[in-house]
């Protein structure tokens, strides 16, 4: 793979409690694209994400971030690093502007009013909401804090675990145009997800996961919803198969 990679995984593979959970992973994510990785509960979608941030570390091969081992140097890689979980941490009696100048204080970034309210728009946040509470914000609305988060630390790449999990239709719709947003800024976004939908919004590049192992990678563009569903329910089953979209 070529050394201009954000984001490459090596021959990964991770073992945890002599279980094999990630098997001789390969693939790589340029600066400017959203690489979709697909697969059921258990199939080692949460493990790839973690192994980049250095939190399981490599039993073989390497998770590489800007060309640092994340298993051996967690810390510089994390560094470069934006993270937006499932479920996104705010403090609920701080407002949208204050959670978002929070956490650029304590990463040693500062920020302006005036530039906490610029991110929240460029993350989608209606500027209604920026002085409200945080307690009172839907879930579409806290990953938006959350993406606002990420863009302020100028991280090389983003991690997306799950991220429209629970929204509705216009709030994951949402969600995809600020992704949208954060790709055209020139970030490599690595996208662990469910929603086939929001997929052929925003990615460049699907992977599916079974057992731990990459069994179909493709271009997006090749396929529209009904093709990547049935491709995917495909995968689900027990062999190996062999798109002709890559």
């Amino acid at each position: 793979m070529s050394n201009n990679l954000i984001l490459e995984a090596r021959d990964l593979t991770i073992q945890r409690d002599s279980r094999t959970t990630l098997k001789n992973l390969n693939l790589g994510i340029a600066s400017g694209t959203v690489y979709a990785l697909l697969g059921g509960n258990g199939a080692g979608k949460t493990t790839t994400l973690n192994a980049f941030l250095g939190f399981v570390k490599a039993f073989s091969g390497q998770a590489l971030v800007d060309g640092i081992n994340a298993s051996v140097h967690s810390q510089d890689a994390r560094s470069r690093l934006a993270y937006l979980p499932e479920n996104v941490a705010l403090y609920p009696y701080l407002s949208g502007v204050e959670n978002l100048r929070y956490f650029c204080m304590i990463s040693k970034l500062p920020l302006t009013k005036d530039g906490a309210h610029e991110l929240l728009m460029s993350s989608g946040l209606a500027a209604d909401a920026h002085d409200r509470k945080v307690a009172g914000y839907s879930k579409g609305m806290r990953q938006k804090v959350g993406l606002a988060i990420a863009t302020a630390r100028h991280a090389h790449a983003m991690l997306l675990d799950e991220p429209t999990s629970g929204l509705d239709p216009a709030a994951a719709n949402e969600f995809a145009q600020s992704v949208l947003v954060a790709k055209h800024a020139g970030m490599a976004i690595l996208m662990a997800t469910h929603d086939l939908h929001n997929v052929l919004q925003v990615a460049d590049r699907i992977g599916i996961l079974r057992e731990g192992q990459l069994v179909s990678e493709f271009d997006a563009k090749r396929v529209d919803h009904y093709m990547l569903e049935r491709i995917y329910l495909e995968h689900a089953g027990a062999r190996r198969m062999e798109v002709a979209v890559s």
